[in-house]
């Protein structure tokens, strides 16, 4: 199963589902990935698919933290993976 990704940030959820639908018609999975505050726009978008395409399903999610570094500073952001497939 070979997987695209869609990397969720500020954009309306409606930008990232014709991002996503446009993927899955070139492959049979998707990846939506976020950071920090955009984790719940990432997750909408997902259950936006999954209720509006026939036969989609959340086949992984992940969680975890990266740390950015910005002059000398660390700070730990969450992320996630959501991946869909059919």
């Amino acid at each position: 199963m070979t997987a695209d990704a869609v990397f969720v940030g500020s954009k309306p959820v409606a930008s990232y589902v014709l991002a996503a639908l446009s993927q899955l018609r070139h492959g049979d999975a998707v990846v939506l990935k976020a950071r920090g505050r955009a984790i719940s726009r990432a997750v909408d978008v997902a259950e936006v698919l999954r209720n509006n395409v026939p036969g989609l399903t959340a086949k992984a999610v992940s969680i975890g933290t990266e740390e950015l570094g910005k002059n000398g500073e660390k700070i730990r952001v969450s992320t996630i993976e959501i991946t869909l497939g059919r």
